[in-house]
């Protein structure tokens, strides 16, 4: 029988509330099947269960806050035999049916009617963005006055900020990180004017939906380059290293309001151009709703974090544990460059790693980035 359990969803995760149950007893599941959606720190997260088997029992409620471990359900593999509900040998006495009770009469509630309030209390909430649903009127017959919009509108800015957690949460893993992983930084600046000109080229003939941005093509090169270099794509644990198998590159999302986070993109380095283009699209959208699977936020091998067209040029990033290396890149920017013998304005970029010293060392890191840079020179690549 096995016990399926609250699952750590990253270094910054302690607990998780159950929100959802998408399965009950008697349900078969199959490994990848969602089951569940957990309230975290990081927003609402779909539940995968790795495991083929039948529930057998819901350990949890809706609503239970539980720690990393806890027991969520239970599940009966193939073959396995039921739980017995009682010892064998044991009498069990059903109780008696109580006595049914008589419904108390419910009052009838008053037909809807439209909000009263004062109109300088209209007028105050709309300029405040306030709901006057949400707002308790103390006016005669309920009605809301201006004293009742701006007493609602001070609860609301004393109310704590939703990322507080969150970002408390970031600070510990990587105050934790820098603490316990040797870093160690390489930076180098990329001619990006191949890439860019390419782009240009691709996009004219696509519809604006179709569109390519520079971001897929970094993080294609950044896959390929982590496949070829495995020393900066993995997990290290209390028996060292892990080199993975694949690379799940993990993107780090700016979150509305606040916050970060950086869900994986399987298998990226099998990704072509257009496919990158969609997941890349598909996981941010996801991510900024809140509604992600616990294996994309658990399963990154190595972590890219750039800041955009409108960041500044250089980034130094801490690595996100249990991965080894993180690569970040600035905004790109025109820069004087030696192409072909010759000083020109080029396109370019600065890339920087942040690896960790117990796995490589700064000519593995040098490589990885020099990878990344040769495939950035030939974005026509498959």
């Amino acid at each position: 029988m096995g016990l399926f359990t609250m699952p750590s969803l990253g270094a910054d995760m302690e607990a998780g509330t159950l929100t959802e149950w998408l399965v009950g007893p008697g349900d078969r599941v199959r490994r990848g099947d969602i089951v569940a959606v957990v309230e975290t720190q990081k927003g609402a997260i779909e539940i995968e269960i790795f495991e083929e088997g039948t529930v057998e029992r819901l350990e949890a409620e809706i609503g239970q806050t539980l720690p990393v471990g806890a027991p969520l359900a239970r599940i009966r593999g193939a073959g396995e035999a039921t739980e017995p509900e009682a010892a064998p040998g044991t009498e069990v006495v059903a109780p008696e049916p109580a006595a049914p009770e008589t419904p108390e009469p419910q009052p009838q509630r008053p037909a809807a009617r439209g909000l009263a309030a004062s109109p300088a209390a209209r007028v105050l909430a709309a300029e405040r963005g306030i709901a006057l649903a949400t707002v308790t009127g103390t006016g005669p017959g309920g009605a809301i006055l201006l004293a009742d919009v701006e007493r609602a509108q001070a609860v609301a800015q004393e109310a704590p900020d939703p990322r507080a957690g969150m970002r408390k949460a970031i600070a510990s893993a990587m105050a934790k990180s820098k603490r316990e992983i040797p870093h160690y930084y390489l930076a180098h600046r990329i001619d990006l004017q191949a890439s860019t000109d390419w782009l240009s080229a691709q996009n004219a003939a696509r519809p604006p939906e179709d569109r390519l941005l520079m971001g897929a093509l970094i993080a294609r090169a950044v896959a390929r380059a982590a496949a070829l270099v495995p020393a900066v794509n993995g997990h290290y644990g209390e028996e060292g290293f892990r080199p993975a198998a694949a690379v799940h590159l993990g993107l780090a999302v700016a979150l509305r309001g606040g916050g970060l986070i950086a869900p994986a993109i399987r298998d990226a380095h099998l990704l072509k151009l257009d496919a990158m283009m969609a997941a890349m699209r598909d996981l941010v959208a996801r991510a900024r709703s809140g509604r992600l699977r616990s294996s994309e936020l658990t399963e990154g091998t190595i972590t890219l974090s750039s800041l955009g067209e409108t960041g500044v040029e250089v980034m130094a990033g801490i690595i996100y544990p249990p991965q080894v290396a993180l690569v970040g890149f600035g905004a790109p920017r025109p820069k004087p460059m030696v192409h072909e013998g010759v000083v020109t304005i080029r396109q370019s970029v600065t890339a920087t790693l942040a690896a960790d010293h117990r796995v490589s060392d700064g000519r593995i890191g040098a490589r990885f980035l020099l990878e990344i840079d040769r495939h950035l020179q030939h974005p026509e690549e498959p």
